[in-house]
């Protein structure tokens, strides 16, 4: 990876979603280089003296814990325009949104049955490209094709705020910052990404950076320290954020494969005694899913493996499965072009493959479970949204 110019940055803020002190971020800071200094060689995963998190989950394989019992329901009210993405809500095992390119977003709750669409935002003139939950789920952002972002209100779908982006260019992607969600990460189709705070409207200073292409994917780590992008020509950087101004610094640029898009980025932090590796798992073009290890505070990554899937132009995304650190193995889970949704276990050496969900008539572009991995929900480049219900034990 790259190396970029060092800019000091402080490490302690309080956002208003959540009140934290500046202890708290330094004692996560201490948590953060004890883990990337003084790692062992190892996994993801749970060590061995994770017993009692694995009683927590049963006593059973992952392949056992991934088997599904079949179709939950069937949201077909975008049908004809693609569904890029797909969300739970936070800590949430019933409401559910999707945005699609035909410029809405749906919000849905699936108890009491029968599942329901509550509401289907509407304003953005061309298609939503990407939306996300607030942490206390009271809001949504999400950009769109039209050169704008808008902040919603969940409880009514009330357009709270329209947002042109500052370079006038279509935008891609979206993440809330962790800590602080006044602050709102965007990426554009000119190459930039800008800080934005959604309660003025206005851009953050010092909170803007240029990619080699238009950007993607976004994905904060759970302290919100480092910031990952993905553009469509292949590349991944990484951004120090200053947790009291907002603004990015780059760090390190990784070539995933020149040429080759990166549709997805997620980043999981692993800082307890029972997972030792913060990872990112990455979608990029190749007919492959990308497994990398963070190893150090700046964000540079080292490829641990990959995964077979069909992906050559569609954008794909993935994801870890929230109870991964709970059970022996660990699971991740993403889209693919063969219209199949797929598990894999990264820590199976031979015949990674968990299970594989078959139902779409179209390539599967985004995945997500609830928070109890009850319900699994699948959205397709036909507008389909499918979820799944997994066996009960």
């Amino acid at each position: 990876m790259e190396d970029f110019e060092d800019d000091p940055r402080a490490l302690g803020a309080r956002g208003h979603r959540r009140s934290v002190s500046r202890g708290s971020y330094q004692l996560q800071a201490q948590m953060n280089r004890a883990v990337y200094e003084d790692r062992p060689p190892g996994s993801v995963v749970p060590t061995s003296a994770a017993e009692a998190s694995r009683a927590m989950a049963g006593d059973t394989s992952l392949s056992e814990n991934y088997a599904f019992a079949g179709m939950y329901h069937v949201f077909d009210q975008h049908v004809d325009e693609a569904v890029p993405r797909v969300r739970f809500a936070n800590d949430d095992r019933h409401r559910l949104a999707c945005c699609s390119l035909d410029g809405s977003i749906s919000l849905c709750q699936l108890v009491p049955a029968p599942p329901t669409v509550l509401r289907v935002l509407r304003g953005h003139t061309r298609g939503v490209s990407d939306f996300a939950w607030s942490l206390s789920n009271d809001i949504l952002v999400s950009t769109s094709l039209d050169a704008t972002m808008r902040i919603w209100a969940s409880e009514d779908g009330r357009c709270i705020r329209e947002i042109p982006d500052p370079d006038g260019a279509e935008l891609l992607c979206c993440t809330f910052q962790p800590v602080n969600n006044n602050l709102t990460v965007v990426g554009n189709a000119k190459h930039n990404v800008h800080v934005v705070n959604i309660s003025t409207g206005k851009k953050v200073k010092g909170g803007s950076s240029k990619l080699t292409g238009r950007v993607l994917a976004l994905s904060f780590d759970a302290p919100g320290r480092l910031l990952w992008a993905g553009d469509d020509r292949g590349s991944v950087f990484s951004f120090l954020f200053d947790m009291a101004t907002g603004k990015l610094t780059k760090a390190k640029r990784l070539v995933v494969h020149e040429g080759s898009p990166v549709t997805s980025i997620s980043a999981r932090s692993w800082v307890s005694r029972e997972a030792r590796d913060p990872s990112l798992l990455i979608n990029a073009c190749l007919n492959k899913l990308l497994l990398y290890r963070v190893v150090d505070n700046e964000g540079t990554l080292q490829l641990k493996r990959s995964f077979p899937i069909e992906q050559s132009s569609h954008p794909v995304r993935s994801i870890f499965c929230p109870l991964m650190s709970f059970r022996q193995g660990a699971c991740v889970v993403t889209g693919s072009e063969d219209m199949c949704v797929h598990f894999f276990d990264v820590e199976r050496a031979a015949k990674a493959a968990v299970n594989k969900l078959q139902g779409h008539s179209a390539p599967v572009l985004d995945v997500s479970f609830n928070c109890d991995e009850s319900l699994l929900a699948s959205s397709d480049a036909s507008g389909m949204v499918i979820v799944w219900r997994r066996e009960q034990k």
